[in-house]
C-alpha cells in the first residue's frame, strides 16, 4: 500500500526553479520573435518565425502541460494531434501554392 504522505510515484512534481527556467526561456524566445520581426531577413523570415514558435510550443507542451512525465498513450495522442496539424498545413499550402496568381496581377 502506498504511503499517504508521499505523492503518487507516477505523478511527477517539478520544482519552481524548473518552471522559472522554462518561463525565462519563453521570454527569451519571445524577444527573439520580436527581433526577427524587426529585421528584414527576406525569404527566411517565415521559417525563422515558425522555428521559434515551434520551440515555444515544445517547451509549453513538455513542461507546463506535463507531457514530459505522461503516459505513452498521452504521447500518442499529442503526436497524432501534431501530425493532423501537419496534414492540415500541407493541404492548405498545396491549395495556396497551386492557384493561378497571375490572374489578379492586372487589378493593381
Amino acid at each position: 500500500m502506498a504511503d499517504i504522505g508521499h505523492p503518487d510515484p507516477q505523478h511527477h512534481v517539478a520544482s519552481k526553479a524548473t518552471y522559472f527556467t522554462i518561463f525565462a526561456l519563453l521570454l527569451v524566445l519571445t524577444g527573439l520573435t520580436v527581433l526577427a520581426r524587426n529585421i528584414d531577413l527576406g525569404i527566411l523570415n517565415a521559417p525563422i518565425a515558425m522555428t521559434i514558435a515551434f520551440a515555444k510550443t515544445f517547451l509549453v507542451v513538455l513542461y507546463f502541460m506535463h507531457l514530459k512525465h505522461s503516459t505513452r498513450l498521452t504521447w500518442v495522442v499529442v503526436i497524432g494531434a501534431f501530425l493532423w496539424l501537419a496534414v492540415l498545413f500541407v493541404l492548405t499550402l498545396s491549395d495556396y501554392l497551386s492557384r493561378g496568381w497571375m490572374v489578379f496581377a492586372d487589378i493593381a
